[in-house]
């Protein structure tokens, strides 16, 4: 039995007290997978952002907003864990700064400037010893040389491609691909569905790592 670091949802940067940078990130996919991988027998640690979705009772659940807490949080429970599965969709950029009271109208343009946020998974990476790392790679085009290129970047063990099609939809198809660019599965239909295939590859390739 594994403990598994799962990261689930979208993140939030605020641009004043009630405005923020988000995606469409729902969570359902790492809900499926907090599911999967307790039915094979693995303990689970879900970090998540902001979501509707309920996570399995099973789960250990740590609710963050920001990419910097999801980071922080990551960073504090990683060591204890076996592997991880990047399913989050943190936000990629933040305000330089953010304001104290909330931007009102003044008939004119308002002009953002952002910086980028800490890659998470990058920086698992970089303290990881025995452990793995699946992270997911959603692309609008060039989908399995970006994924690839993510892979080798974040040192990951596999890569898990998908489309934007899948955002806040009951409904994935996914590639994995391996540090060689092979296909070594690919996984159509419900997310639960799609999330057991996940978890059968990794219990198949990784866990004797």
């Amino acid at each position: 039995m594994s403990r598994i670091l799962i990261t689930s949802g979208p993140t939030r940067q605020y641009l004043d007290p009630v405005r923020y940078l988000t995606n469409a990130s729902s969570g359902r996919m790492g809900a499926a997978l907090a599911a999967a991988a307790l039915a094979a027998g693995h303990r689970v640690a879900v970090v998540t952002g902001p979501v509707d979705v309920t996570y399995p009772a099973g789960a250990e659940v740590y609710p963050v907003v920001s990419t910097e807490e999801m980071l922080a949080e990551c960073l504090r429970l990683f060591p204890d864990c076996d592997g991880l599965i990047a399913a989050a969709a943190p936000c990629d950029y933040r305000p330089e700064s953010v304001a104290r009271h909330k931007i009102r109208k003044n008939n004119d343009a308002l002009k953002l400037r952002l910086i980028e946020t800490p890659d998470v998974v990058a920086a698992l990476a970089e303290i990881k010893t025995r452990q793995w790392i699946v992270a997911f790679a959603l692309e609008t085009e060039d989908l399995r040389m970006r994924a690839l290129q993510k892979l080798e970047k974040k040192s990951c063990d596999l890569i898990v491609a998908n489309g934007p099609e899948t955002i806040h939809a009951p409904t994935a198809r996914v590639e994995i691909l391996d540090p060689t660019g092979a296909i070594v599965a690919n996984f159509s239909g419900t997310k639960e569905d799609v999330s057991r295939g996940i978890i059968s590859v990794i219990n198949s390739r990784l866990l004797s790592l």
